[in-house]
């Protein structure tokens, strides 16, 4: 990494973190800045087949920061943990560019206990695209595309594909708003429309059986006066 992507990098923590004070703060004082270093280093080595070593870096970066992700990861530039704790980022994990993960967030596979062999060197973690942001105790599990400028909300579970432009939450994850144009970052994958679309859907159908129910009292009241004036 040249100067000039050292510095980018951090001065993308700061734009993301209002307690982020200061460069020197981002360099000594946040976790997410010293793991991607560690991680780094462990990719080269996992590309350059010092697997063993690769890993026992990111073991220690684990201990050091309470951080997990596997050396052979792909992971782009600006990549932001706020916080970091307890966040797992799995062997084939991709994850693009200016991508924020808060606390808590596991980029997991979907049963890596069952038939472990036959998952070996296959794909079975998330894809992620740029610009996305992550709720804290999100679970995207699974070998699924999670969509440019996409929003995950905080504890959702999601293990099918987000679309772009597109904010999920809930277990499992639903739609709750879809943008067509790049949102400016807003932290926690907050979506300008707090409507949930099955309330809306909801709103609207006990509109529509009020207005049913008055036009048959209606109905009703005006057979009571015809059979009166009979």
């Amino acid at each position: 990494m040249n100067i000039k992507n050292f510095f980018k990098e951090i001065d993308s923590i700061i734009e993301r973190d209002p307690a982020a004070g200061s460069r020197l703060g981002v360099i000594f004082l946040y976790p997410s800045f010293h793991v991607m270093f560690f991680y780094k280093i462990g990719n080269i080595l996992w590309r350059y087949n010092l697997k063993f070593l690769a890993r026992l870096i990111m073991h220690f970066a684990r201990i050091f920061t309470g951080i997990e992700i596997h050396p052979a990861a792909k992971i782009g530039s600006n990549f932001f943990m706020d916080h970091g704790i307890g966040i797992v980022i799995g062997e084939t994990t991709e994850i693009g560019e200016n991508v924020t993960i808060y606390q808590g967030v596991t980029l997991g596979g979907i049963m890596p206990s069952v038939e472990s062999d036959l998952q070996r060197n296959q794909k079975r973690h998330p894809t992620v695209g740029n610009n996305v942001i992550i709720g804290s105790g999100a679970q995207i599990l699974g070998a699924i595309n999670i969509g440019d400028d996409a929003r995950i909300g905080a504890n959702s579970v999601v293990s099918r594909d987000v679309p772009a432009n597109v904010t999920v939450a809930g277990v499992p994850a639903r739609e709750f708003a879809r943008s067509a144009k790049k949102e400016t970052f807003k932290p926690y994958a907050v979506s300008d429309s707090d409507a949930d679309p099955r309330e809306k859907a909801l709103v609207s159908l006990l509109k529509k059986v009020e207005n049913l129910e008055k036009k048959i009292k209606k109905f009703e009241n005006d057979n009571k006066s015809k059979n009166l004036k009979k």
